[in-house]
């Protein structure tokens, strides 16, 4: 909508300056058509996403990636000195939001075994984006905890000692 609006910028101004129909109290400044382009700019990265998650299923693996995107983006726009302050205070704001429900996937275990244990991810990813060490020794740790619980216990317990010595992860193998 913003993008057609900004396109046919000059045939609705023209509509809006019809006293006789009325609109002339929707005629927008300069400074709110600047606005409005900068605003469009910075919702780009809301609809690429919207997009990109209606095309498929996002799956837990694909999630954490693209939000990492999204707020990368946003810091990017809020400290961006060629953007408006109302704009720029609008992002943050926005990246607060964002971050709130974004850090709720700390407390899920899921999230963190899927991302270790994807093959093109693993811990590797984490540390290429900079996360904090404490997480990525949390999520190493969770995986390691999760295997012993669930598969060592199926099997024999007299040999537990050496299957922890299989059961061993770095930056691009997880060997089970």
């Amino acid at each position: 909508m913003l993008d057609y609006a900004l396109k046919h910028q000059d045939t609705v101004n023209t509509i809006t300056q019809w006293w006789e129909v009325g609109l002339w109290k929707f005629e927008l400044e300069d400074h709110e058509w600047t606005m409005l382009g900068q605003l469009r700019d910075v919702l780009k990265i809301l609809k690429d996403a919207t997009l990109y998650f209606s095309r498929a299923t996002p799956n837990l693996t694909t999630v954490i990636p693209a939000m990492d995107h999204i707020y990368n983006m946003l810091t990017s726009y809020s400290h961006n000195k060629k953007y408006m302050l109302s704009i720029c205070s609008a992002v943050q704001l926005t990246k607060n939001t964002l971050n709130r429900y974004y850090q709720l996937t700390d407390n899920s275990v899921t999230y963190q075994i899927a991302m270790v244990l994807h093959p093109q991810h693993k811990l590797a990813y984490f540390k290429a984006t900079q996360w904090e060490d404490d997480w990525i020794e949390t999520a190493d740790r969770l995986v390691h905890e999760e295997f012993k619980c669930l598969y060592l216990s199926i099997n024999d317990n007299s040999d537990v000692e050496s299957k922890d010595n299989v059961f061993k992860s770095n930056d691009n193998v997880l060997m089970v």
